[in-house]
């Protein structure tokens, strides 16, 4: 599903406060490492049933560096860029949803998320734990930052999502 242009702005903005932040972190970004079990997707939804918790998810293709550039000017070539603005590109040629079951003991590690309602004190932390009960209610409120706009990378094993790593956007 793509997002809409309000949402992309209004997320935009607030990232835009947070550049600073990330770039007063230093060199501590460090990509996800892809595997055959890794799959990047935006969430639609975490829903919990019967005692059990799943995600339905949009898959995308996440590209970052030198084939970020190559992918923006495969797709966008009158842009008038040289490549990829921010060093990333997301593709979101198949909306097809599709959802797995989320395993109880899965991995879920944030970035950045409201921990305290205060816009100001959003802060970018990496890969910090989060519990996936605590991970499904911070995805459903999104008065400060909305997570749905945040792409994620899914490790599935056997049809179960055994982690999800939310995916830093510069």
């Amino acid at each position: 599903m793509k997002k809409s242009l309000i949402s992309i702005l209004a997320t935009a903005s607030i990232l835009f406060y947070f550049i600073s932040t990330a770039n007063a972190v230093g060199g501590d970004y460090q990509p996800v490492q892809k595997t055959a079990d890794t799959q990047t997707d935006y969430i639609e939804s975490i829903t919990h049933k019967e005692g059990k918790w799943y995600i339905t998810v949009d898959p995308i293709e996440w590209y970052e560096g030198k084939e970020a550039d190559e992918q923006f000017l495969k797709h966008e070539p009158d842009s008038g860029l040289d490549g990829a603005p921010d060093g990333y590109y997301i593709v979101n040629d198949d909306t097809t949803a599709t959802t797995y079951e989320i395993s109880p003991d899965a991995a879920v590690l944030m970035q950045l998320y409201d921990r305290t309602g205060d816009p100001a004190e959003l802060e970018t932390q990496w890969n910090e734990p989060v519990a996936l009960d605590e991970f499904a209610k911070l995805y459903a409120k999104n008065d400060v930052l909305d997570l749905a706009d945040f792409p994620y990378h899914l490790t599935v094993k056997d049809g179960v999502v055994t982690k999800i790593v939310q995916q830093f956007i510069p």
